[in-house]
C-alpha cells in the first residue's frame, strides 16, 4: 500500500510538516526509472529518490545520497532554488504533488504499469515529463473527490448498497475477507467497512509485512508482520519499507518463478498423464486391428468378389460382427494392413505405458520440490535458492531455447535427421507455419489429401538421398495414396512453401517443387 491513496494521505502531511521551507537543491538521475532530488534548509539537506519504474513505482526517503561522477544527467533546471510550500495527496488517486511558493508543481505519478514525474513551473504552465513517452501525462489534473453523503436517506441508500471504494486495493479487500466479510449479513458488511475505512484514514500502525512471497507495506495487519512503526511517523515506516522491498525483490522474484515453473510442471506432467491413460484405457477396450484381422483371414473363403461388408461370427467374444471392406482390394491385403496397424498399435501401447510412468514421475517430482521449497529454511536466502534450483536443473535461462521434450507430431529419427509427420489438417498447419524452419525440407503427397512432413535441418549438413527417400516414404503412407504401387511426392524448402489467405486448414501453396516416385510405407516399422 505504499502507493495507495490511504498512505499518501498520510505521508503528505508529514513531509509538509518536515519540508516546508525546504529549497531544492538538486535534481539529477543516473539510473534508468530513477529521479534524485536534494533538498536543503540551511546546513540540513533532505533527500527524495523516486522510482519510476513499471516494476516497482516508489517514493524513497534515503538518509543520505552520493550523487555518482558519472552516468549522472540533471533534469527539470527551473526546479533547482524552489521553496517547499505544502505537499499534497490527490484526492482518491495514487498521486503525490508537491507545491512551491512560487507556483511551480511537481507532480509523482504513482501509477504501477505507467508511473512518471510531471513539473511545471506555474499551475498552467507547460508540462516536463521525466517518462517523455508517457505523452497523455502532460494532461493529469487531479478530479475532484466525490460528495460524501449528507442527508439521513443517502446515508441509508449508501448503507443499503455496500461497495469497497477503489483505493482499498487488495489488503483491507483481503482483511475484510479475513474478518467473515463475505458470508456476513448487509449490517454487518456496512459495520466492517466502515471500521477498515477508519482505520485507513487514521491508522495506528503501519506494518511491513510477508503476504503470498511479497514484502509489502500495509495499514492493517496481516500476513507475516516483520516490523511495526506508529502511525505519527509514515516517513520512518517508508524509509524502513523501501531498502528492505528492493533488497527482498529478487529473492521474491525468484521465488514466485521457480513456484510457478514447478506448479506449471506438476499441472502439464499429470495431464499428459492422464491424456495418455485415456487412451491406452480405449486401445485396450477396443477391438483392435490384428483382431479384425484374424477375423478376415478365418473366413476368408466366405468372402465373395468384391464385397463392401461382411458379417462374422467373433470368435473372441462370440457375438456377431459387421466387418467393412474395400470393393476394389482383396480381403487378403486388407488383412496385410491390418497386421501392420496392429503391429503400430502395439507400439503405441507400449509407448503410451512409458509415456504414463515418465510423466508421472515428472509430476512427483515436481511436487516434491515445492514441498522442499516450503520447509527448507536455507532457501530463504537468494544464494542459496539458485544454487538449489541449478541442482536441480531448475534454471530458467535455457528453458528458453530449449526444445520441447515432446512434440505434437509422429517423430522419427534417420542419420541424425529429425522428421516430423503431422497428424491432421490443424496439426499440418501447426507443423508448417510455426515448427519448421525456413531451411528445412517439405514433402506431401501429390495431388492428394495427407500429411505434412517435415526434415529438420542441420546446419552445414545437406539432407542424404536415403532421408529423403524414407521421409517420402512417410508421406506417401500417411496419405491417400497409402495403398498405391507409386506415389509421387513433392519435396522442396520449407521456404517455397505458404498458406494463402483464407485457406482451409492444412491447405498451402508451393511455388517451387521437385518430385520423386517412392513405394508408401513407413520404414521405421518393418519386420
Amino acid at each position: 500500500m505504499h502507493t495507495n491513496y490511504y498512505f499518501l494521505r498520510q505521508l503528505a502531511p508529514a513531509l509538509t510538516e518536515r519540508l516546508r521551507g525546504y529549497r531544492v537543491a538538486v535534481c539529477f538521475t543516473q539510473e534508468k526509472d530513477e529521479l534524485v532530488i536534494g533538498l536543503i534548509n540551511g546546513t540540513t539537506e533532505f533527500w527524495l529518490k523516486a522510482q519510476l519504474g513499471a516494476n516497482f513505482p516508489a517514493l524513497a526517503l534515503p538518509e543520505t545520497f552520493q550523487r555518482a561522477r558519472a552516468n549522472s544527467v540533471d533534469l527539470f533546471p527551473n526546479l533547482l532554488g524552489e521553496q517547499v510550500e505544502t505537499v499534497v495527496a490527490w484526492p482518491q488517486d495514487r498521486v503525490l504533488q508537491v507545491n512551491f511558493r512560487s507556483g511551480a508543481r511537481l507532480v509523482f505519478k504513482l501509477y504501477g504499469p505507467r508511473p512518471n514525474a510531471i513539473f511545471r513551473s506555474s499551475p498552467e504552465g507547460p508540462a516536463q515529463l521525466f517518462q517523455q513517452k508517457l505523452l497523455a501525462d502532460a494532461e493529469l489534473r487531479p478530479q475532484p473527490a466525490p460528495p460524501a453523503p449528507t442527508t439521513k436517506s443517502d446515508q441509508s441508500e449508501k448503507s443499503a448498497k455496500v461497495v469497497v471504494p477503489p483505493p482499498l486495493a487488495d489488503l483491507p479487500l483481503r482483511y475484510l475477507r479475513l474478518h467473515g466479510y463475505d458470508p456476513a449479513p448487509p449490517e454487518t458488511k456496512t459495520r466492517l467497512v466502515n471500521q477498515v475505512l477508519a482505520q485507513l484514514e487514521k491508522p495506528a500502525h503501519y506494518y511491513l509485512i510477508q503476504l503470498d512471497g511479497r514484502t509489502r507495506l500495509s495499514l492493517l495487519p496481516l500476513g507475516d508482520v516483520l516490523e511495526t512503526f506508529g502511525g505519527d511517523d509514515p516517513i520512518a515506516a517508508l524509509r524502513r519499507f523501501v531498502p528492505m522491498a528492493l533488497g527482498r525483490r529478487a529473492l521474491e522474484m525468484e521465488t514466485r518463478q521457480l513456484r510457478q515453473l514447478l506448479e506449471r510442471r506438476a499441472a502439464e506432467a499429470g495431464t499428459a498423464a492422464a491424456h495418455a491413460r485415456q487412451r491406452l484405457h480405449a486401445l485396450a477396450h477396443e477391438a483392435g486391428y490384428r483382431h479384425t484381422a484374424d477375423l478376415i483371414m478365418a473366413n476368408l473363403h466366405d468372402i465373395p468378389a468384391g464385397a463392401t461388408q461382411i458379417e462374422v461370427l467373433d470368435f473372441y467374444t462370440g457375438a456377431a460382427r459387421l466387418i467393412k471392406l474395400k470393393r476394389t482390394e482383396k480381403p487378403q491385403l486388407t488383412a496385410e494392413n491390418l497386421y501392420r496397424k496392429g503391429k503400430n498399435q502395439q507400439i503405441e501401447e507400449r509407448q503410451l505405458s512409458e509415456r504414463i510412468a515418465r510423466r508421472e514421475t515428472e509430476a512427483f517430482t515436481a511436487l516434491e520440490r515445492l514441498e522442499e521449497m516450503d520447509t527448507q529454511p536455507a532457501l530463504a536466502e537468494l544464494r542459496a535458492l539458485r544454487t538449489w534450483r541449478k541442482q536441480h536443473g531448475l534454471d530458467p535461462t535455457p528453458a528458453a531455447s530449449k526444445a520441447a521434450t515432446e512434440l505434437p507430431f509422429k517423430v522419427f529419427e534417420d542419420r541424425g535427421f529429425t522428421i516430423l509427420v503431422g497428424r491432421n489438417a490443424a496439426n499440418n498447419d501447426l507443423l508448417t507455419q510455426k515448427y519448421a524452419h525456413k531451411d528445412d525440407l517439405w514433402l506431401h503427397a501429390k495431388d492428394v489429401t495427407g500429411s505434412h512432413v517435415v526434415i529438420r535441418h542441420r546446419a552445414g549438413q545437406p539432407v542424404p538421398e536415403p532421408v529423403v527417400e524414407h521421409a517420402a516414404q512417410l508421406a506417401g503412407w500417411y496419405s491417400r495414396r497409402q495403398h498405391d504401387t507409386l506415389c509421387p511426392v513433392t519435396v522442396t524448402p520449407k521456404k517455397f512453401v505458404r498458406k494463402p489467405k483464407g485457406a482451409l486448414p492444412g491447405q498451402v501453396v508451393v511455388e517451387r517443387e521437385r518430385v520423386v516416385l517412392v513405394k508408401p510405407g513407413n520404414p521405421f516399422e518393418r519386420e
